[in-house]
């Protein structure tokens, strides 16, 4: 297995991924009534081929498997740049789905580089794969000359664990779409 940097034609999956990590509920919630979670991939999928939007495939690693098949991604940029990155996501879910979600509280400071995404394909959990996502991506925040920071669900013991063997310390709390999510950093 290797980290790369994403491409273009890995939007699909970062799509999927993005879905996957929000969870069912609040793709559905995106969806509403009027259109399908696969909508919901397929904006996200749109907002991956974009290089000015959070979700792209430049804020992106994707982890390989030893033939070449992409199997997880980590989604990561600068805190700072958030509420620019995150214009065309409102947008995109207004143009997409017909919301409005401007108004969002903040899900990331901008004094840290904010992993927004880590998901790994079922069939490839429990190798390590997100582990070694997450310190690739640690790598990438030390180059911007900040602490890699991300929100976890406090209900999702497994992914707490793991961002603790990481490295990962609970700094506080923050609302992630009106929910409130544990917010931890690497300090390294």
């Amino acid at each position: 297995m290797k980290i790369i940097p994403a491409r273009p034609e890995d939007s699909r999956l970062i799509g999927k991924s993005v879905v996957d990590a929000i969870g069912i509920e609040i793709a559905e919630s995106l969806a509403g009534d009027k259109h399908s979670v696969d909508d919901v991939v397929d904006m996200f999928a749109m907002l991956a081929e974009r290089e000015d939007s959070q979700y792209s495939y430049t804020n992106t690693l994707v982890a390989i498997d030893d033939d070449g098949k992409p199997v997880g991604v980590c989604i990561g940029y600068d805190g700072a740049r958030l509420h620019e990155l995150r214009k065309a996501f409102f947008e995109a879910v207004s143009s997409c789905l017909g919301l409005c979600l401007e108004g969002v509280e903040d899900e990331c400071d901008a004094d840290e580089f904010y992993l927004d995404t880590i998901a790994v394909l079922p069939e490839y959990r429990g190798q390590g794969i997100a582990g070694a996502l997450l310190r690739a991506s640690i790598e990438r925040a030390a180059k911007c000359g900040k602490p890699a920071g991300l929100l976890v669900d406090p209900i999702n013991p497994n992914a707490r664990r793991l961002y603790e063997r990481v490295g990962f310390t609970k700094v506080g709390d923050r609302p992630f779409v009106h929910v409130m999510m544990d917010h931890m950093q690497y300090l390294g």
